[in-house]
């Protein structure tokens, strides 16, 4: 290891954007292939408002292709997570990488599309321009045909598309955020409650496309307060509660470790440090 460079930490010796992933070497505190670089890694992350601490070290490395749930309760710090990530608020210490890239630069971002959780787009605009303008800015081609049929998929019918957005419902706009997300077609999906505000049929029809998303090999992160739709969709959860992962594995596994069927309950004992053997 190069003089100055800490055990656990990613970093680069590429000059400032020339870097290919090939080049950027990571660890998390074990001797991993640089092959295997991960869609995203947290290390050390910490954002404090004032007195609080949002996020308290928070250690999270996710494999790409993965589909991973963040979850926990209100004021957990789910979303400063996120936001630090994206490089939408700067962490008081530690960072992120994107596929091995530090997140605060715009090209570790391009291969992301993201939906958060207060979505709201221009209220002066028809569906479709919004779309349209979304797929300007993600750097996608734009098909009118292509976004009708995704409409269609996700339950939004396509003369919505052409109603302004401030005549939409909340579930409406909701379904017109996630339509840009997937028409951008990325390799990695990053949505904030992306079930908030949809119908039964609605709910059904996106994870139906998050199930292919996943199994096409793109990497899925989602926060959700819907423990049933992360034990069904995800191979990976991670527990965040008072800004730090209180645990970090399969449902299954946090199933087992505190020795409940349902996820609803292992979260419940997860969050309140109670164990299989404690709760016997």
């Amino acid at each position: 290891m190069e003089p100055g460079k800490r055990k656990g930490a990613f970093y680069s010796t590429v000059p400032r954007g020339r870097r290919s992933e090939s080049q950027i070497p990571y660890s998390c505190g074990m001797d991993a292939p640089v092959q295997t670089i991960p869609a995203l890694l947290a290390q050390g992350l910490v954002k404090r408002y004032g007195a609080r601490r949002a996020l308290d070290g928070v250690d999270l490395g996710i494999p790409a292709g993965a589909a991973f749930g963040l979850v926990g309760a209100n004021g957990a710090g789910k979303t400063t997570f996120i936001k630090c990530a994206l490089d939408h608020c700067a962490p008081d210490a530690g960072g992120v990488a994107l596929f091995g890239m530090p997140s605060r630069e715009p090209v570790a971002r391009a291969r992301l599309a993201y939906l958060p959780e207060r979505f709201s787009p221009p209220h002066y605009l028809r569906g479709a321009e919004f779309l349209e303008m979304a797929a300007g800015l993600a750097g996608a081609s734009h098909s009118r045909a292509r976004a009708e049929r995704v409409a269609c998929e996700l339950e939004l019918e396509p003369a919505a598309l052409g109603r302004p957005v401030r005549e939409l419902s909340k579930g409406m706009t909701q379904k017109l955020g996630l339509a840009a997300c997937f028409l951008a077609e990325k390799d990695f999906y990053l949505l904030d409650e992306p079930m908030s505000g949809l119908d039964p049929a609605s709910r059904i029809a996106v994870k139906a496309i998050l199930a292919r998303l996943s199994r096409e090999g793109r990497t899925l992160f989602f926060t959700s307060h819907v423990l049933a739709d992360v034990d069904e969709l995800c191979t990976a959860i991670a527990v965040l509660d008072a800004g730090r992962i209180r645990f970090h594995g399969a449902p299954r596994e946090l199933c087992a470790r505190v020795g409940e069927s349902s996820l609803e309950r292992a979260f419940l004992k997860c969050v309140r440090g109670e164990t299989a053997a404690a709760a016997a």
